[in-house]
């Protein structure tokens, strides 16, 4: 190979990934077993044909906005941010979530870096959900497409 074409191949690739929406160190999978992985149209549709959207936020992040008739049912992790966390760590409330469990459920956070949206929808499917809809690319993504947004009454 010539002098200059390997940085301009390896410039080449990152380009590539950043247009692919290649997953950063430390962000969550780009899919879900189990789950379908929805974007924000998909989101407004299903709840407007009733699915009931999960915000899995501390409560202080949802009471400064959330995507607007989301309930907040905050995840609360202790377990490593890893595909392969122990979900015994940490607390999720399936009171809040309806009692049918082939219901439509989107489940969202704070984007690819936030776990907690990753991790309450797979203990949601572990837990027998079968129509969970997760929205890997949350609230910011919501909010930067001028999405109906709900703040605290």
């Amino acid at each position: 190979m010539r002098p200059g074409i390997i940085p301009l191949v390896a410039c080449a690739v990152l380009v590539s990934a950043a247009l692919t929406g290649a997953a950063k160190a430390g962000d969550t999978p780009p899919t879900l077993t189990g789950a379908k992985s929805v974007d924000a149209a998909a989101v407004a549709k299903a709840q407007a044909a009733g699915a009931v959207v999960v915000d899995t936020r501390v409560a202080s992040e949802y009471a400064d906005g959330h995507i607007k008739g989301a309930i907040s049912v905050p995840y609360r992790e202790k377990s490593e941010k890893s595909a392969s966390f122990d979900s015994a760590q940490d607390e999720f409330n399936f009171a809040k979530l309806p009692a049918d469990k082939a219901a439509a459920i989107v489940i969202y956070c704070n984007g690819p870096e936030c776990w907690k949206s990753f991790k309450a929808s797979s203990v949601s499917i572990k837990a027998g959900y079968t129509n969970i809809l997760w929205y890997r690319e949350g609230f910011p993504d919501w909010k930067s497409k001028n999405m109906p947004i709900g703040t605290a009454e």
